[in-house]
């Protein structure tokens, strides 16, 4: 989806391209970017350069597979790129069905090109229904597809389902995907520093580093959330690069960092991390409420904060 005349960096949303990509799906769902500039890149760092820069106010970008987990290409660019916020998230329901140039048959089919995610979430049909085949990693799950035309030695591709509104090439099979129900999580990230208002069905999103490699520094970090209630739903460790056995950790929580639970940890991870990186809090794509003891409902956070004003103030007891 393009437009002829160049956009202001305002109008302008970067995603993996090019055209009919889970990326582009995952795009179409954001009110704001419909009738703008979307812009078609190459990789996440490239999406991500697009809004550090200012070329584009926002980038859609792959974060977490149900299959495979977490993207660590798009892990690493958020933990090493300053200035970027999560604004939101989306979930696009992943299948594939394999297609190849017109007139070619099943049984023609010795050479595939797959994005290596799509093959890994695909390997189950192809080994059962095409034994013999090799693979040729693509960048993408449509330029696996449009290579067929580019002088490619491959037989067929795996591709999104749109993939004929796109190109013209013949489906030989459908929903190949080895789980039905795979879906991709995408974020839109971009360098607002103003936070969505909370919902109360909210994600936060973090990269933690622990303060140094001995018995118990996860254990410590984890507290942090379990004593205040706060349930992760990713948690992933990324090498950091400098040495072996460093790790930043990738977390994902459930709540908004106005939620007196959250903000409490958060403190405990800042005196307790040589560096913590806040991504953004934002709305859940499944919009569901986030559930949690009343102990740690904001009130009792604020009671207790009042409490202890009262006592370093000198305040008559209450109770």
């Amino acid at each position: 989806m393009t437009e002829a005349v160049p956009a202001t960096p305002e109008e302008t949303y970067s995603y993996l391209g090019p055209a009919g990509t889970f990326t582009e799906a995952a795009l179409k769902q954001v009110p704001e970017a419909a009738g703008s500039h979307w812009r078609s890149v190459n990789n996440v760092g490239e999406a991500l350069s697009d809004v550090s820069t200012g070329r584009s106010t926002a980038a859609m970008i792959a974060i977490e597979n149900s299959i495979e987990g977490g993207v660590s290409a798009t892990q690493d660019a958020l933990a090493t790129v300053p200035g970027l916020r999560i604004i939101g998230e989306y979930v696009v329901p992943v299948n594939f069905v394999l297609v190849a140039r017109p007139g070619t048959t099943l049984g023609e089919v010795r050479l595939i090109n797959a994005h290596p995610v799509a093959y890994a979430q695909s390997r189950g049909w192809l080994e059962q229904h095409l034994p013999d085949h090799g693979h040729i990693p693509a960048a993408s799950n449509v330029q696996a597809a449009a290579s067929l035309f580019d002088g490619s030695q491959a037989d067929a591709a795996v591709a999104p389902p749109g993939i004929t509104d796109h190109l013209d090439v013949d489906v030989l099979a459908h929903d190949i995907g080895d789980n039905p129900n795979a879906v991709t999580r995408f974020v839109l990230v971009s360098r607002s520093r103003a936070l969505p208002e909370p919902t109360g069905a909210d994600k936060t999103s973090l990269i933690v580093e622990l303060p140094n490699d001995e018995p118990g520094a996860l254990l410590a970090m984890l507290e942090q959330f379990s004593t205040r209630g706060v349930n992760l739903s990713l948690l992933e460790s990324r090498p950091i690069g400098d040495a072996l056995g460093r790790y930043r950790f990738v977390v994902d929580l459930d709540g908004h960092v106005s939620d007196e639970r959250v903000a409490d940890a958060l403190l405990g991870l800042r005196r307790t991390s040589p560096k913590v990186i806040f991504l953004g809090s934002y709305p859940r794509a499944d919009q569901r409420a986030i559930e949690y003891h009343s102990k740690f409902d904001d009130e009792i956070f604020i009671e207790a904060r009042d409490w202890l004003r009262g006592l370093v103030s000198g305040e008559p007891d209450t109770d």
